[in-house]
């Protein structure tokens, strides 16, 4: 297994593994913004291949968009995917620890959030395993903490968001 930051030649193979298995919101733009993003500075990529082939990615922002990281400038941990015929082999471990690593070099502190559907179930499991916690705060829609009885739509922009402290 190998991690290494997201390369030019990366989106449009990244694209295609992830068409190829029906996850058709991971596309060439996304992973081409990334590739900008990062070298501005913004964000951070991670790319995990296996015997040459693309397996997952894990990005790192710099400044949170969930308003509770942002302001208290904790480094988040977004958009980890690994390619479901690569799960189970630590390679979502170990992109977490090379995020890791690059965020306790600025920050005391990490953050991620974690959807709430039974598809996350194994992300959830891994980042109490790695000692994460909710930050307290409850659940976050699309950055923001939830008011008690709002209404809010179920998918990839609910999470619970979670801290690990790194030293």
């Amino acid at each position: 297994m190998e991690i290494r930051s997201l390369r030019a030649d990366d989106p449009e193979p990244m694209a295609a593994a992830f068409a190829a298995v029906g996850w058709l919101g991971k596309n060439v733009a996304q992973y081409r913004r990334y590739l900008v993003e990062q070298e501005t500075g913004s964000r951070a990529v991670f790319v995990a291949g296996v015997r040459g082939g693309f397996a997952g990615y894990l990005t790192v922002v710099w400044h949170s968009a969930y308003a509770p990281f942002g302001v208290a400038e904790i480094p988040e941990i977004v958009d980890l995917n690994v390619l479901p015929s690569f799960r189970r082999r630590g390679i979502g471990w170990a992109l977490m620890d090379a995020a890791e690593r690059l965020i306790g070099a600025r920050s005391d502190t990490a953050g991620i959030g974690v959807g709430l559907t039974a598809d996350y179930t194994a992300a959830h499991l891994m980042y109490l395993r790695r000692g994460y916690l909710p930050d307290g705060r409850g659940l976050a829609y699309r950055g923001v903490p939830c008011r008690h009885g709002a209404s809010v739509r179920v998918g990839d922009d609910l999470a619970l968001m979670m801290t690990r402290p790194l030293r």
